[in-house]
């Protein structure tokens, strides 16, 4: 297990490192780095997700793994929320210590370590991961506005988040959720797969390809951004934020498939999923309600800067305990 961790985390940390370099040097220009990243999001994922999807039977998913992932987020969710208290800020740090960048870092990660079949595991949890994250994030910090707003009537007046209904909250975030370039290809292919149907040569290929551009460019990203953002006074914090996603949400996720009777990979690629850093969203959710923005942008970047070591770590206690 030691050599295989070795040598699957081995090309991951040089192709982040080329990006970081990369970034230094300034070969990727900081204007450059948002539209890259929408050709990594927007054209190479939906290719790899789609293309992964639509030779996957439904029978084939196991969600009894996935079922123990969200059970350690909801732990995990709800224990920060009552630390922090009920608020924007509260609300924001929980996404962090449970919203995985299981795109970018971890589809290309299993990939290389478990080929297939393991990338199948994996993007079965991707499916639903951004929908129910993503949704309940935003239910809770609508929420959160709302009881600010009653603890505090005057900053309502003045705050540009008004409440709104929370039927409308859940019914929008579901959309914005589904709507999305992760699940909506994962489904399309999915349904593709039902049919029978054998892709045509002449589509498949192009799709190959761009889904095999994804892994090396996602990783080299990960590097170029971590190149041109610093960590700024917020280390300390941002440290902690990174101690509990990259350990703590592993930890729990680990003790819960053992509860639950999960084993062999499917249970490695649940660790390894929970063990990934922050995902980039839980910046998007701090910028859209003006609050934590450069301690989660520090956590990102300091859970993403530590993944080479938290992730060997992990995956070498979940081999021992296999």
């Amino acid at each position: 297990m030691n050599s295989l961790v070795l040598f699957s985390l081995l090309p991951v940390v040089l192709l982040i490192a080329a990006g970081f370099i990369a970034g230094r040097a300034r070969w990727i220009r900081a204007e450059a780095v948002s539209d890259l990243s929408n050709l990594i999001f927007l054209l190479l994922t939906p290719a790899l997700l789609f293309r992964t999807m639509s030779v996957v039977h439904v029978e084939q998913l196991d969600f009894r793994p996935v079922a123990a992932y969200f059970l350690a987020v909801v732990i995990l969710f709800t224990g920060i929320l009552l630390v922090q208290g009920f608020n924007r800020r509260g609300a924001v740090l929980a996404l962090a210590g449970t919203f995985s960048n299981t795109v970018m870092i971890g589809i290309a990660l299993i990939g290389l370590m478990y080929g297939p079949q393991g990338l199948v595991t994996l993007l079965t949890l991707v499916s639903v991961h951004s929908l129910v994250l993503l949704t309940s994030a935003t239910l809770a910090l609508e929420l959160a506005v709302v009881h600010e707003h009653k603890l505090n009537p005057e900053a309502a007046q003045t705050d540009a988040r008004p409440a709104r209904h929370p039927a409308l909250i859940v019914l929008m975030a579901f959309k914005n959720a589904l709507l999305h370039p992760v699940p909506l290809p994962i489904m399309v292919g999915l349904l593709f797969a039902q049919t029978g149907w054998v892709m045509p040569a002449v589509i498949d290929r192009p799709l190959e390809l761009l889904a095999n551009a994804f892994g090396p460019l996602a990783l080299v990203m990960v590097g170029v951004t971590l190149a041109n953002t610093p960590l700024g006074k917020h280390w300390r914090q941002a440290l902690g934020l990174a101690v509990v996603k990259n350990l703590l949400h592993p930890l729990l996720v680990f003790c819960l498939c053992k509860l639950l009777g999960v084993s062999g990979l499917p249970m490695v690629v649940m660790v390894v999923a929970s063990a990934l850093p922050i995902g980039a969203n839980v910046f998007l959710f701090s910028q859209r309600y003006k609050v934590a923005e450069e301690l989660i942008t520090a956590g990102v970047v300091m859970s993403t800067a530590l993944a080479m070591l938290t992730l060997t770590l992990v995956l070498l206690l979940v081999g021992q305990a296999g």
